[in-house]
């Protein structure tokens, strides 16, 4: 069996933004040499989320408007996780809404999707450096 970790480095500007990272992940398969196999995808962060959808602009909207309908950027002071001097609780809560990782099927050598499925990086509390783990096992 064959396996292959790489970390990439997640640096968003925004608060909140959903990143592509589905070529990265194809290269770190391709890079692999595995043929028939897994590859897991997982924000290494509690205020982050890798998930799968389609890469459509106006989905990305309904999702960033949808998350902060259920769980409001602010008021800050609505949340007691909050209490510790962060601001990000509702970055946790969104996380725990979109999920922690995702595992994609690699059939042929290649990530084996469903029609217009593509791999996201969800940040919900970025203006710093994250990672995303990515590790590939199979034959």
């Amino acid at each position: 069996m064959k396996s292959r970790t790489e970390y990439l480095t997640m640096h968003v500007p925004a608060r909140r933004a959903f990143v592509n990272i589905t070529p990265e992940v194809e290269r770190v398969v391709r890079e692999s040499g595995v043929r028939e196999g897994l590859v897991l995808v997982n924000a290494m962060h509690i205020t982050a989320s890798v998930f799968i959808n389609d890469d459509e602009r106006g989905l990305h909207h309904d999702y960033d408007a949808w998350l902060e309908t259920l769980a409001p950027h602010e008021p800050v002071a609505a949340y007691r996780h909050n209490d510790t001097g962060e601001d990000n609780a509702d970055a946790h809560l969104k996380r725990q809404v979109m999920g922690r990782e995702v595992v994609v099927a690699i059939t042929g050598g290649k990530l084996d999707f469903g029609p217009w499925e593509q791999i996201f990086y969800g940040e919900f509390d970025g203006r710093r450096k994250k990672r995303v783990l990515v590790k590939v096992l199979g034959d």
